[in-house]
């Protein structure tokens, strides 16, 4: 990192007191190796509130497809652009890291992607899978009560199991009625209409664009409990993040 990189984290931390936890929680992660979900975010970033992009020495990133709404065209190999820096990129399932090996990687990083994910507590057992040993994971999910799931109930535990149980995948539909009748569509810019919400969700399997369940921290602390996850850290932020961090067990 240069002194220029130095000088705005530092001033995001001194104007921003809700970032400042977070940014020295940062320091854990300085020469470490990542692998990034559904990235890159600008959460991680320069003036993000998790700047982890400049202390990692390498952060590789996977997403679902080589064409996704968020990151447009992209291909597999060295093309993983974040900050100034580059890593592997991926085309995997959040859910199938097929590939990568155990234990590969000192931390993950997901950042407003596990809600789009059909079967969560899935994709955290493969996330476990390529940790290491006192690894960590850093997880980001929407705040509901500022987004435009605030109609809708929290998921609750049980039925995370049962997506589990059940092998869950991306063509699972079961929330999709209670999306349209709840989603608030005054918080959804990019939504006119109840009609255009149902066509997206009629193509969700491709483009992903659905809150499959709806998160807090409760639940969080449960998910990241059945596989040993020990909490570090948490934080409601703003304008709608819930920001936890957990270390895995040796």
């Amino acid at each position: 990192m240069n002194l220029k990189d130095h000088l705005v984290t530092f001033i995001s931390y001194y104007r921003h007191p809700a970032k400042r936890k977070l940014i020295e929680l940062c320091r854990k992660f300085k020469g470490k190796k990542g692998l990034e979900i559904g990235g890159p975010s600008s959460l991680f970033s320069l003036k993000g509130y998790f700047p982890v992009y400049l202390f990692a020495d390498r952060i590789d990133g996977v997403n679902f497809s080589d064409n996704t709404a968020w990151e447009g065209r992209i291909k597999e190999g060295e093309n993983y652009h974040y900050y100034n820096k580059t890593g592997y990129q991926f085309i995997k399932e959040a859910t199938d890291l097929t590939g990568i090996a155990n234990e590969s990687y000192d931390f993950i990083l997901s950042c407003h992607s596990l809600e789009h994910v059909a079967n969560p507590l899935k994709a955290i057992n493969e996330w476990d899978r390529v940790l290491k040993k006192n690894g960590y994971l850093v997880l980001v999910l929407p705040d509901k009560r500022h987004t435009f799931d605030i109609n809708r109930p929290y998921t609750s535990m049980e039925h995370l199991l049962k997506d589990y149980e059940k092998d869950t995948d991306e063509s699972d539909t079961t929330h999709f009625e209670e999306i349209v009748l709840l989603h608030e569509l005054k918080k959804d810019e990019k939504l006119d209409s109840r009609d255009m919400l149902q066509q997206r969700l009629k193509e969700n399997k491709i483009h992903r664009f659905a809150h499959h369940h709806v998160f807090n921290f409760d639940l969080l602390r449960q998910m990241l409990a059945y596989f040993s996850f020990t909490p570090v850290y948490e934080q409601a932020a703003s304008p709608f993040h819930l920001i936890v961090i957990a270390q895995k067990k040796v």
